[in-house]
């Protein structure tokens, strides 16, 4: 339906563009959000706060999802992002379900998961030419040995890197 889909839609953008865990997703409220930077409140594992810049695409569809969010009979915490249709909080479950049943929709046979958009945003901005420990910060991540195997770098980037790079190659 239109409401769910507006929803589902800025909660894909969301993980992908800030490369959330899930569990920061579905905590995510409407004042962690600082329009005018383009950055969010991010309350990551061990209740640490970091900043997260966040894509202007999802950003967009989160502004796309709150009329149909605010038009919601009841909502119990008002200033939780993602609701469903009761105005409760999502859960943790509710998004993975979400993200089973728009990939099956979009013919997806791989099985994707709400940690398979961070992934694929930790690896796109290295293999972009990030630098690893913005990444790191990004993540939230304790340390950088986490976010180096975390962003599994495909052997031809690393050997057009030393080609494109290395005075000798």
């Amino acid at each position: 339906s239109k409401p769910e889909g507006h929803r589902n839609k800025a909660i894909i953008e969301t993980l992908y563009g800030c490369g959330l865990r899930v569990s920061e997703l579905v905590n995510l409220r409407l004042t962690d959000i600082h329009y005018s930077e383009g950055f969010v409140t991010v309350t990551g594992k061990g209740n640490k706060q970091r900043l997260v810049p966040v894509s202007n695409k999802a950003l967009k569809e989160i502004d796309n999802y709150k009329p149909y969010r605010n038009s919601l009979r009841v909502i119990h915490d008002p200033n939780i992002i993602f609701l469903n249709r009761r105005g409760k909080k999502l859960t943790r479950a509710m998004i993975f379900t979400i993200i089973k049943d728009l990939s099956a929709k979009a013919g997806i046979r791989k099985k994707i998961s709400p940690h398979t958009f961070r992934h694929s945003f930790a690896t796109h901005l290295v293999e972009g030419g990030a630098d690893l420990r913005a990444v790191q910060e990004m993540l939230g991540h304790e340390s950088i040995l986490t976010t180096e195997i975390y962003t599994h770098i495909d052997r031809s980037f690393l050997r057009d890197t030393l080609l494109m790079f290395h005075p000798r190659a």
